[in-house]
Order: structure tokens, then sequence, then C-alpha cells
């Protein structure tokens, strides 16, 4: 059965994770499976969402899943290491508040991740645009912070109907 997706109020999503500190467990592979199941079904249901944070589905350990633009990979202790000068406004929008409104913030234009695969190998990745802000996104719930706490404006929210209708999306 696919693990729930915890909402906005529910005190897990505001408490910090831990690293993972056994990359042989049984409990990590199940943890990533879990992910992957949650954010395939939270895909179908939205159509929408790239990304999603184990703290999401209640567990407080530094894994998230990324799925976009070629990139699926479960992130393991992913760390940001370097921010760009540049940031750029995107309209942000979460699992965890049922992608019913998106808030207006600020990410940097690219970050370099350092993370660790299934086998503890230590990768790092340097994203920008889309890919950036995706990582800053989950890495973010890690940290018990949510896209509402980056909210730049409190009146730049809006509900998904109207941002659809505004960008043209289906």
């Amino acid at each position: 059965m696919t693990k729930s997706i915890l909402q906005l109020g529910n005190e897990t999503l505001r408490k910090k994770s831990v690293s993972v500190a056994d990359f042989q467990s049984r409990n990590l592979d199940s943890l990533i499976k879990d992910l992957s199941d949650a954010l395939c079904e939270a895909q179908k249901r939205f159509q929408y969402g790239r990304g999603i944070a184990a703290p999401q589905i209640g567990v407080l350990k530094r894994v998230v899943l990324v799925n976009m633009l070629g990139f699926r990979s479960p992130l393991i202790n992913p760390k940001i290491v370097r921010f760009s000068d540049r940031k750029f406004e995107v309209w942000d929008s979460c699992f965890s508040f049922n992608v019913a409104f998106f808030v207006l913030v600020d990410r940097y234009y690219s970050v370099k991740v350092e993370y660790f695969d299934q086998e503890a190998k230590r990768h790092e990745i340097d994203a920008q645009n889309k890919l950036s802000e995706l990582l800053q996104h989950e890495i973010d719930h890690l940290d018990g912070i949510l896209a509402i706490d980056r909210m730049k404006d409190s009146r730049k929210i809006m509900m998904r109907s109207e941002w659809e209708k505004a960008f043209q999306q289906t």
C-alpha cells in the first residue's frame, strides 16, 4: 500500500531529518521504494510533480527522490555545497499542499549538490534552472522548510485553477 503524503499542518513536515548511516539497510531500500510509489501515485493524481522527500511520507531521513528531465535518482544525504549569485522567481507548489495553491519564491539559478547513491558512492550534480529549483525545494523539506516559508510576499499566492489560467497549463 502506498504511503500517504503528509499535509501542511502536520508537525513532522517541520522537523529536521537525520542522515542515513547504514546504506546496506533493507529499511533504506524500502524507503526508496515507498518514495517511488508515492511519487508515481501523486504524479498520476495531480498531473504535477517531479520529486518527493522522505519527510513527506513521515520518515525523517535525509533522502529525496527526483524524477525530471532524464534525471531519476534517489539522493541520500544531499547537501547544497554551492549556490550561484543569481536568483530567479518561480511559482512553487507541493504535494504536501495537495498542489492546491502556488506561492512565488526566489530560488538560486544554479546549485551544486553532493549526495550519495544506494551503494554509498558519492556524487555531485551541477543543477541549473528547473532542476536547481527542484533540488532546493526537496532539500528544504529535509530541514523542515516548506515553500510557504520562502514566499516572497503574502500577496503572491494563487489557487491552482488561477495558476493554470495564468500560465496556460493543463
